[in-house]
């Protein structure tokens, strides 16, 4: 049923999510019967989503002022395996509506650890929009921890620029009282490919993802600092040189 009435069915962003996260009808069957509760619980929440068309278009036209060279691709939202909030391809934007379920009922039984640290509400999504937007106007890919922290934190802060808030509210509660002491354990890490505790995983005691926290910490004292507030944003998203960036950033100097 899966296959028929659901991904032969789909739009050109489903099948483009299929081929990276869901795999195929089988493994969303797999990853439905074991969630079963949660799945049910989700309708409410992704039938709000049309409502936000226009809350979204904001942030395009906003992003469209800051950077003239914006490009606009198909926003798409999908149901998928519970394994991804949104990605780029492409397709367009496609979001993983059924990471934004979390409401005051949800069950959480079915969920592992990882699951409730990263499902969100469904008021998260223009935002999580306005992330993935980010993705489709950088021009470089993050190889060290340096800069795939500062990708993935661009897309925060110029998220947040354009639609008032980004999603990561919660991992800056945690590292703001302790950013000199996360700044030097990523000093000594940033030019290496390790991203584990930093980035897409977590530590004990640690929210996942810090390495979003850090990037976006670096962008925003780049911007802060800049004279011209639309080249700046140019830059942030035409970056050649991660050590420079850092360095003009001036956000080393900040913390003393």
């Amino acid at each position: 049923a899966f296959d028929s009435e659901y991904i032969k069915l789909g739009t050109r962003g489903l099948k483009g999510f299929t081929r990276g996260r869901i795999e195929n009808a089988r493994n969303l069957a797999k990853v439905v019967s074991s969630h079963p509760q949660y799945y049910a619980s989700i309708r409410p929440s992704t039938e709000r989503i049309a409502g936000m068309k226009d809350m979204i278009i904001q942030s395009l036209v906003k992003l469209k002022q800051l950077y003239p060279e914006a490009i606009f691709p198909p926003v798409y939202f999908v149901v998928g395996a519970l394994n991804s909030g949104g990605t780029t391809s492409k397709d367009g934007l496609i979001i993983g509506a059924d990471m934004y379920g979390l409401t005051d009922q949800t069950p959480t039984e079915e969920l592992n650890d990882w699951l409730k640290d990263v499902i969100k509400p469904v008021d998260q999504i223009p935002h999580v929009v306005a992330h993935e937007l980010v993705y489709f106007q950088q021009n470089y890919d993050g190889r060290t921890l340096l800069e795939g922290s500062i990708k993935e934190g661009s897309a925060d802060f110029i998220a947040e620029l354009i639609s008032g808030k980004h999603i990561n509210g919660y991992v800056h509660e945690y590292a703001n009282p302790r950013e000199k002491e996360l700044w030097e354990e990523f000093r000594g890490k940033m030019d290496g490919k390790d991203y584990k505790g930093w980035l897409y995983s977590g530590s004990k005691g640690r929210p996942h993802d810090l390495g979003y926290w850090m990037g976006y910490k670096i962008t925003r004292s780049y911007y802060e600092h800049a004279g011209d507030k639309q080249q700046a944003i140019h830059d942030i998203l035409n970056i050649k040189d991660f050590k420079k960036f850092l360095a003009d950033s001036r956000y080393e100097e900040s913390l003393k």
